[in-house]
Formats: structure tokens, sequence, C-alpha cells
């Protein structure tokens, strides 16, 4: 999973550095930068955005409910503060994270890779990762390398729905390649090794 970063910060100089940082990351992009808060919502939907790194300084006394409201309207969304000035520690704990301006590299990726763990963590045991008895029969079938159409024959139902089927087992077990699901019904015994010959 690519992680698609939104950096919110009005100096130029620290919005490209941080933002060439992370492009060095895998699995990370960063789609846009801002220099205010004052499109956040509209760059975080359309951007499809699940990491934003804000500079706290830019949240106004009126705007001072932003960050959890953003935490509310979006729960899969890691925020954190790119502290560039002094900023009283009591208001960085609504924050799932912290960057200073005197962090090392090292310390910014780590930073960043210990809330992407976190983060995954939580995205893995949001996500239903059980297969249902349709998909586990679909990836047996695959397993024993037969084809969409010769499934769907089988099973009586359409081509599209053996295509969604699969589709699913790909999303939930991360698994792309015919050889890959194979090994995986093998581990889970779904299938003998005489099934594969």
């Amino acid at each position: 999973m690519t992680h698609r970063v939104l950096i919110c910060e009005p100096s130029e100089i620290i919005s490209v550095g941080l933002s060439e940082i992370i492009q060095g990351l895998a699995r990370f992009e960063v789609v846009a930068r801002l220099d205010s808060p004052e499109h956040l919502n509209e760059k975080i939907l359309g951007s499809d955005v699940n990491m934003l790194i804000i500079n706290p300084s830019l949240i106004g006394y009126s705007d001072r409910n932003l960050i959890s409201q953003l935490m509310k309207d979006y729960p899969t969304l890691s925020i954190i503060a790119l502290v560039t000035s002094y900023y009283d520690a009591s208001l960085l704990k609504n924050y799932h994270g912290v960057i200073g301006i005197n962090d090392s590299k090292l310390s910014i990726i780590n930073k960043i890779n210990d809330l992407e763990q976190h983060f995954g963590k939580q995205e893995k045991n949001n996500e239903d990762v059980e297969l249902s008895k349709r998909e586990i029969d679909v990836l047996v079938a695959v397993a024993k390398g037969m084809m969409n159409k010769e499934i769907a024959d089988l099973m009586n139902i359409s081509i599209h729905t053996v295509i969604t089927h699969r589709k699913n087992i790909t999303r939930k077990t991360g698994i792309k390649s015919v050889a890959g699901l194979t090994i995986y019904a093998l581990l889970n015994n779904l299938i003998d090794e005489s099934d594969c010959l």
C-alpha cells in the first residue's frame, strides 16, 4: 500500500526538503503541498490522502479544533505535527506524531515508518481478512490451474462474479499472482500438493 502524504507548511524550503526525504521512502508519495490549511479538506478528499504533516502554527485560535475534527472525519488519516519553532507540548498531544525542525533525516524516517506501522496494524485489524466460503472455492479452483470461464461453469456463476471473487481474494490476502495464491492455498491446507500437478 502506498501512503499518500499531504504537507501543509508555509516555508517552501522546509516543505520541499521534507518532501524530498519522504519521496525517497518506499511506499510513500507526496501528493500535494499547501502553504495554509484553507483548502485542507478538499485536498484530503480529492487526493485520497492518508497522512497529513502540518505545521501547528498555521492553526489559528478560531480553528483550534481542526485536528480533532480531521481525526473524526478521517479516522484512517495519520496526522503529524511539523514543529518549526517553540510550541506548547500539551497541544502536541493532539497529534499522532511530531517531527521537529532539528530532527535528523534518519529520525524523520523512523518517525514516519513507526506511524505507518501503527496505522497499518489498525487497518489490517479493521479489514475483514477471512475469505468467504465462495472465495475459498474460487481460490481452490485458481490454485488447481482453472481459468475464469472454467470456474464460472463449475460453480454455475458468471465470469464477472468469478473476477469479483478474485479481486476480493487479492485484496484480503495481498497476493496477486496465481503462484502466490497456490502457495497460500497449500499453506492453509485448502489443497494438497497432488492438486497442483
